[in-house]
């Protein structure tokens, strides 16, 4: 029987439930998870703005006990891992990266997740949906006078997000939070996306914008 090693190790018997659970697929005789687990749970953690209580609370696990997996100085249960990773909102395939490929993914031209076209706006997700993923990049082409904000857009973004738009071409007006700023191509604006917003093309030519949104994170 393969032995996998979570950190440090896993018995036989871990190796053994995670191979019947068919969430270790091409492993050798001995291979050791390629990163390590405890700074993956720390930066996971702090992405989602929680603190070592708060992923006690959500997780069932002790905050001294992830203090010590994050620090290296233990290494989790197959049990112990698997509440972790509900706690942070993934599968234990997922906190292992079990369901990765490789630590580089491309999404081609043809690949792009595209949005619902509305009022004039379309839009199309360039990065891929990898788990654990805190951030996304996207294309938004606004027609003359259409706007975002309208049916079938993204709804607002989640509390502690941060958005960074770039005007690639055309102008745009954007509409943040009672105030209103004037854009043009090659201005970037960053704000709270968590705050009502919306971008609208007052030109008569298209105007296209490249989005970046971090979800959960810390306000400074």
């Amino acid at each position: 029987m393969a032995e996998v090693r979570i950190g440090r190790a896993l018995s036989a018997d871990t190796a053994a439930s995670l191979t019947r659970a068919k969430w270790v697929k091409g492993f050798g005789a001995r291979q050791d998870i390629p990163s390590p687990l405890g700074p993956r749970i720390r930066a996971l953690r702090e992405a989602m703005d929680l603190s070592l209580r708060d992923l006690a609370d959500r997780s069932g696990v002790s905050a001294p006990m992830l203090s010590q997996v994050e620090r290296g100085e233990t290494s989790p249960t197959l049990q112990v891992a698997s509440r972790i990773a509900a706690g942070l909102e993934l599968r234990l395939s997922q906190l292992l990266r079990l369901d990765e490929d490789g630590a580089v993914s491309v999404v081609r031209r043809g690949e792009r997740r595209k949005g619902p076209a509305a009022g004039g706006h379309r839009y199309e997700i360039l990065t891929p949906p990898l788990p654990g993923q805190r951030a996304e990049v996207s294309l938004h082409r606004l027609a003359a006078s259409a706007s975002t904000g309208g049916r079938g857009d993204p709804p607002m973004h989640e509390p502690g997000s941060r958005e960074i738009a770039l005007v690639e071409k055309g102008a745009v007006r954007f509409h943040c939070d009672g105030q209103q700023y004037e854009l043009a191509t090659g201005d970037c604006v960053t704000f709270d996306a968590d705050l009502p917003h919306r971008f609208e093309n007052p030109g008569e030519m298209e105007a296209v914008l490249l989005a970046v949104v971090s979800a959960g994170l810390r306000r400074s």
